[in-house]
């Protein structure tokens, strides 16, 4: 088995921000496995806040290139820890897997596919600029909105007023403390939030233990995998399933296993790759209440075969030219 890794930066159509961070390019992680002529791929943008980088990826991968003789899913899970090195290589193995096999991802495994309807997501901007952009975002029925602790209501009710007809979920990126998250519950419930994604910080939510919020809340950086889903699940009404920080389709699927066990909702998310990696993603979405694969919609340009984004935020099916 070959492995070809590539470092590939795609820029943003515009600066995109969020707690902390401004990015104005992404830059990705590209592996490629072939065996006999058939070759898979596999997309990683890894996850900023752990310190991952196109870089660091990179590095992880060429590590085990020596160990890819007698590859499949289970040894893809012993290579390498979550994150999106072991997301690049498991994604292109399943990849390959279907190309060798002449089936699709959906045979593969006997799903049944369904078109899915996207977020579209809205960077931190001032609350005049984020209405603007919810307005001329009229195409997309649901919106994602990234908040701080600058005037987060201020921001909402700016873009609930322009967007009186969407359906919102704000992301905080572990923007709040928790007495901050109960001073705003009552306002988001009267604007008709749809769900709160991580407004505490990572290994600072304890506070949500037995709390039982009036708008659903939902873990991003508080369950990067599977060994932290209990502590999730006690804490949290929905579990965005991101497959850079699970490490790939193959763990993403016994997360949804998992959340269904527990009786919560799902959502699939994005770290703002192209469509490669939106691609495995699409498997997940199958099973979610709330679907953020718009990542492709902000870069200023996207890779070949890519998905196709219609009105309605109707995102069509990916091709087995692109993956899977």
């Amino acid at each position: 088995m070959d492995l070809h890794v590539d470092i590939v930066s795609f820029p943003l159509e515009k600066p995109f921000a969020i707690t902390g961070h401004v990015f104005e390019a992404t830059d990705t992680v590209r592996v490629t496995l072939s065996h006999r002529g058939v070759a898979g791929r596999g997309e990683a943008v890894g996850a900023y806040y752990l310190g991952e980088t196109a870089e660091s990826m990179a590095g992880q991968l060429e590590a085990v290139a020596g160990d890819l003789q007698e590859l499949d899913g289970a040894a893809i899970q012993a290579l390498l820890p979550p994150g999106g090195a072991r997301n690049a290589l498991d994604c292109a193995w399943w990849d390959y897997r279907a190309k060798t096999a002449g089936r699709s991802i959906w045979e593969l495994l006997e799903l049944t596919p369904g078109e899915l309807t996207t977020v579209y997501t809205i960077g931190i901007a001032e609350p005049a600029v984020m209405a603007e952009r919810a307005a001329a975002a009229g195409r997309f029925p649901h919106l994602k909105l990234k908040l701080d602790a600058d005037r987060p209501l201020e921001r909402l009710e700016a873009v609930r007023k322009a967007r009186p007809d969407a359906a919102l979920v704000i992301d905080v990126n572990q923007g709040w403390t928790f007495d901050e998250l109960q001073g705003y519950l009552p306002h988001c419930e009267r604007l008709g939030i749809a769900m709160i994604e991580q407004p505490l910080a990572r290994g600072a939510d304890e506070a949500l233990e037995g709390f039982r919020s009036p708008v659903p809340l939902g873990a991003d950086e508080s369950c990067l995998h599977l060994g932290e889903f209990a502590a999730a699940a006690s804490r949290y009404d929905v579990l965005n399933i991101k497959l850079d920080k699970c490490g790939g389709l193959t763990e993403g699927l016994a997360l949804v296993a998992a959340a269904q066990r527990a009786g919560m909702d799902l959502m699939v998310g994005n770290m703002t790759g192209t469509s490669l990696s939106m691609a495995p993603s699409y498997v997940i979405g199958q099973y979610c209440r709330f679907v953020d694969i718009d990542g492709p919609l902000l870069l200023a340009g996207d890779v070949e075969h890519a998905l196709a984004y219609r009105d309605g935020g109707l995102v069509g099916l990916p091709t087995p030219a692109l993956w899977g």
